[in-house]
């Protein structure tokens, strides 16, 4: 029983053997997958170069100068002497408005004021007459104290009278303002443009109908965050894409910072509880003219706020911050990284100058 049990397990060590053997020899060395290597650390040289840090800013086109014309009282339109985009000059008639209604209401002004100052006459006659009387005949104190109550009623209805003459006078002078409009000239030379309606044959008082402006001079209304704002400032060069012509390259200069931030819209929230994206502020950029330029262009404005030439830079991503400050990290002469404490200055998404920590040639090692 022994010898058979020896038999078996014989048996056993052998089976094992062979299916060894026969792995080994179906799975070679070459094909067994090598461990990975450590990758190597991202270096780069510490260069001298030229940086730039500019501010890109996006926006419409628009008029700098603007005139609008304003009907000055309602009224069926007459004539028009001006057609859509054409060009005016300062005191050429626009439009002419039939006044007919307006001068009507004027004679009628002018009959009520006349009424009214016939009749301030008539009560200063009567106050007048009314104290000769008092004077000439003696009166009991019953009959002074009736003709004390007249008087002062007299003088009343006068005061009054001349309130409403006063009213009505200038209801006219507004009036006769208005009559002077009814043939309207152009406030300023440029080209007219109508606003909505074309020609219309009716307007409304103070309806705006159109506007003059100047096709040479247009300007980029923008907004810019309150962090761009600080490092902008009026008087710097700008260079203006014009997004739907890519040829279409404009020069710019900064022309006026706004003071006050924009209303933030309603829809900005940056999505964490409590808090909401910072409110823009606007910047009026002044364009150069060109012939294809016209309003309500979108336009990409990039704005040069530094330059500096030939010092000392390393890639942005390089340059860390902790408590202790800002720094980079070096290859030291034995091949490892240490940390550099170091001043940075001009900084741009790419390039950061380094003012202060590091020498031409360094290599600085991106962890």
């Amino acid at each position: 029983m022994s010898k058979k049990k020896w038999l078996a397990g014989a048996a056993a060590v052998l089976a094992l053997g062979v299916t060894g053997l026969l792995y080994s020899l179906s799975h070679p060395p070459g094909d067994r997958q090598a461990a990975p290597a450590a990758a190597p650390a991202i270096t780069f040289p510490v260069t001298r170069e030229d940086i730039v840090s500019t501010v890109e800013v996006k926006g419409k086109s628009s008029y700098q100068q603007e005139s609008y014309v304003n009907a000055p009282f309602g009224a069926e339109v007459k004539t028009w002497a001006v057609k859509d985009g054409a060009q005016v000059a300062k005191g050429d008639l626009l439009f002419r408005l039939d006044d007919t209604l307006l001068r009507n209401e004027i004679a009628e002004l002018q009959t009520g004021a006349k009424k009214q100052e016939l009749e301030s006459r008539l009560a200063r006659f009567r106050q007048s007459a009314q104290g000769t009387q008092a004077e000439a005949a003696g009166l009991s104190e019953a009959e002074a104290k009736e003709r004390f109550a007249d008087a002062e009623s007299l003088r009343i209805t006068q005061e009054i009278g001349a309130l409403t003459l006063e009213h009505t006078r200038a209801q006219l002078a507004e009036k006769m303002s208005k009559l002077n409009g009814a043939a309207y000239y152009a406030p300023e030379a440029g080209i007219f443009l109508f606003d909505d309606t074309k020609e219309p044959e009716s307007v409304k008082e103070h309806e705006r109908i159109g506007r003059i402006v100047d096709v040479t001079k247009l300007q980029l209304i923008c907004m810019v965050s309150e962090f761009d704002l600080f490092r902008i400032q009026e008087g710097l060069p700008a260079e203006v894409q014009v997004d739907a012509l890519k040829d279409v390259k404009l020069k710019g200069k900064i022309e006026r910072l706004s003071k006050f931030a924009q209303a933030a819209d309603s829809g900005s929230s940056s999505g964490t509880a409590g808090t909401t994206t910072a409110a823009p502020f606007e910047v009026v950029v002044s364009l150069e003219p060109h012939e294809r330029l016209i309003a309500g262009l979108s336009l990409t404005a990039t704005i040069e706020t530094g330059r500096k030439s030939g010092v000392l830079t390393v890639p942005t991503l390089a340059v860390q911050r902790d408590k202790e400050g800002p720094y980079v990290m070096i290859r030291g002469a034995q091949g490892a990284a240490e940390r550099r404490a170091v001043k940075p200055g001009l900084e741009t998404p790419e390039k950061t100058e380094i003012m202060e920590g590091v020498s031409e040639g360094e290599t600085v090692v991106l962890q």
